[in-house]
């Protein structure tokens, strides 16, 4: 019987530890880019994806993530920036990784089987939330696990795994499948299948965040300025979306409480931080059909 995709070996690694540095650098490289070239493929799947993120994000629901092992490590990647770039509640996201999430460079390799952890882990997931249910294999019991009590109880699934007819789909409302490539080094799914994995939940979560209005001719709009960096960044949406002196820029986040939304509104001249707040709720939070109508 055929190995699955994610644990066979590439053509190209035949006699990779024999090769020059810069000849293995360009090898890898060529397998990441190998990797990304499935994103096409699904894109009509993770389009569905992030529309759905939107639409539980708008009803109040939850995004939950889970996975394990380099699977979980790219899912709180994502998860961990939604707060940040888009504004998305803290209660709205949660984050299921086998094991925990690593404190340390200890990632123990066990932890994925634990179909009995996934069921503990499930309590209280149902109607009204969404699981994000990553495995580059498609089989690894704790996601598959989660996925079905998820789907048992009611809830949503999005599933992505990268070989095709992966064991988890069967539980999916939108099954996503990556189908990446053989590894350089096989089985590494750290690689190829990991950074399909990486792609594909930015093309959702961002393509969310359009579609909740926090984007605005690529600018992040709702976007949390809780350090200098982002603060500046804000000062220059602010003046970019409306034509404003960075003054006025300042003075308009000051009085939004460091909200850009509300801020480009009264930059662009709502009279208070109460009309612009009332006026983005009538759009339900979308900066342009809000900006149409001052």
């Amino acid at each position: 019987m055929q190995p699955p995709n994610t644990e066979q070996s590439g053509s190209a690694a035949k006699g990779l530890d024999l090769l020059p540095d810069a000849e293995i650098v360009r090898v890898l490289a060529n397998g990441q880019q190998a990797a990304l070239a499935c994103l096409e493929a699904s894109g009509p799947d993770i389009a569905r994806a992030g529309a759905l993120m939107a639409q539980v994000i708008t009803d109040g629901g939850r995004l939950i993530y889970a996975a394990a092992g380099s699977s979980a490590l790219m899912a709180l990647a994502d998860a961990a920036e939604l707060g940040g770039t888009f504004g998305i509640p803290a209660t709205q996201i949660r984050i299921l990784m086998a094991g925990g999430v690593p404190v340390d460079a200890q990632m123990p390799g066990d932890t994925e089987d634990d179909a009995e952890a996934a069921t503990v882990a499930a309590n209280g997931i149902g109607r009204g939330d969404l699981l994000i249910a990553l495995t580059a294999s498609g089989s690894t019991p704790y996601p598959v696990e989660l996925a079905r009590h998820a789907a048992q109880n009611g809830a949503q699934v999005i599933a992505i795994a990268n070989n095709p007819g992966a064991k988890i789909f069967a539980h999916a409302n939108i099954a996503i499948c990556l189908k990446t490539p053989p590894e350089v080094i096989a089985g590494s799914t750290r690689l190829g299948a990991g950074t399909a994995q990486k792609a594909a939940l930015n093309l959702m979560s961002t393509l969310m965040g359009v579609r909740l209005g926090h984007v605005h001719d690529g600018l992040m709009v709702n976007v949390n300025a809780d350090n200098e960096k982002l603060k500046a960044r804000a000062m220059g949406i602010v003046c970019q979306i409306t034509g404003c002196t960075p003054e006025r820029a300042t003075r308009s986040i000051a009085a939004a409480g460091g909200a850009v939304k509300p801020a480009i509104l009264l930059a662009a001249g709502m009279p208070n931080l109460e009309a612009a707040t009332a006026l983005l709720a009538t759009t339900h939070g979308n900066l342009r059909a809000a900006l149409a109508q001052i």
